[in-house]
């Protein structure tokens, strides 16, 4: 007998709800008629692009858009090359990707299927059981601190070791971790590592280490030599802020390296990405003006918001989750009306905590007077 349609899709994305990123700006334009928004949900980079990124963009659209018709390097051999030189490490086991996502995804089609599963905390980024799912994996979700913890709502790695069982294909850690903000100290991540057994990849997700303080960051280049079973993933779109161009990469051993790249589509990094994202390697002063900044901006808004009664989570990343006391949905709804964009955090299973990602001094104003306004409204 013939199949249905939804006989065909197998029944991973059956259970699979669609990721919904943050509103677009020029979403809520059309549909509140407003001039002026701040957009402050997707923990983009308030301080834009990076300036060497700006002067390679101009000098490729000059020099290098006649080249357009042609495809990307298929192996992206420039970037490699210098993200090996950074690293101190072979390019053979550079993984590019069309942001870190990407490879996340081509990690859980290496190493999950169905009859293996996924490992990852509660409240840990969405995009875990998404990629897990689609390849009809199981998932399994490790209930995260509590709330009374020294890192609440934070990774529960003892938790971790007891969802690990033979048929564990992928465990992904994030610290910093979306959405929450909290991290792992570096003893924990390799006390973990040791215990994981070597079978099993470890996916360690650091969208957001440029952001952690120095003393808080585990050294992953090294681990990765020391854990065959590692995997470093790292983006270009936050620190570097190059979110629209979408670049990612992964360190790992040559030979996990190797498995996913045969399953890489070849032309994953467009050229354009390709181009600006060897310039922004260069733009130190960037990054240690963003870094410097968000430390001091996040520092002075969770002040603000702990003197309004907003408990924060802690955080070392660029973005604080805080407790509004109540539904935070219809406060993010409010704050719309008000020209300003946050994240809540139902869908995380967090239904009273808005996330707000660190702005710029003025931009930070603004928030708290449109939350402000809309507490005081209610």
């Amino acid at each position: 007998m013939t199949k249905s349609l939804d006989e065909q899709a197998h029944a991973g994305i059956h259970g699979l709800h669609a990721y919904v990123p943050g509103k677009p700006i020029d979403d809520l334009k059309r549909e509140l008629g407003l001039s002026s928004i701040i957009k402050l949900a997707s923990n983009e980079n308030p301080f834009g692009v990076a300036p060497a990124v700006k002067q390679a963009f101009a000098d490729f659209v000059e020099h290098g858009a006649a080249d357009l018709h042609r495809y990307p390097d298929g192996g992206g051999y420039a970037l490699k090359q210098k993200i090996a030189a950074i690293h101190d490490i072979d390019p053979a086991r550079v993984t590019l990707g069309n942001g870190s996502n990407d490879v996340l995804e081509l990690t859980a089609r290496v190493f999950l299927g169905p009859g293996k599963n996924a490992v990852f905390s509660q409240y840990a980024f969405a995009v875990y059981p998404i990629v897990a799912q689609a390849v009809n994996a199981e998932v399994r979700e490790v209930p995260a601190l509590g709330p009374d913890a020294d890192m609440p709502y934070g990774h529960d790695l003892d938790a971790f070791i007891e969802h690990i069982d033979d048929n564990t294909g992928v465990v992904f850690i994030a610290s910093p971790n979306n959405p929450t903000g909290t991290w792992l100290a570096p003893q924990a991540i390799e006390a973990f590592l040791e215990a994981v057994p070597p079978g099993v990849i470890v996916l360690l997700d650091e969208a957001y280490l440029e952001y952690q303080a120095d003393s808080e960051r585990p050294d992953s280049r090294a681990l990765v030599d020391r854990f065959d079973n590692l995997i470093v993933t790292r983006t270009f779109s936050k620190i570097y802020g190059m979110a629209g161009l979408r670049v990612g990469y992964s360190l790992s051993s040559a030979k996990v390296a190797d498995w996913i790249n045969r399953i890489r589509q070849p032309f994953n990094v467009n050229t354009v990405a390709l181009y600006c994202a060897e310039a922004a390697l260069a733009d130190e002063e960037f990054v240690r003006y963003s870094i410097q900044t968000n430390a001091v901006q996040r520092a002075s808004l969770a002040r603000e918001l702990e003197a309004r009664g907003h408990h924060c989570l802690p955080s070392q990343a660029n973005f604080l989750t805080f407790d509004c006391g109540r539904a935070s949905t219809p406060v993010y709804e409010a704050m719309l009306h008000e020209g300003v964009i946050v994240r809540p955090l139902q869908s995380y299973a967090l239904p009273e905590h808005l996330r707000v990602t660190v702005g710029s001094e003025e931009e930070n104003r603004v928030f708290l007077a449109a939350l402000d306004a809309v507490m005081e409204g209610e």
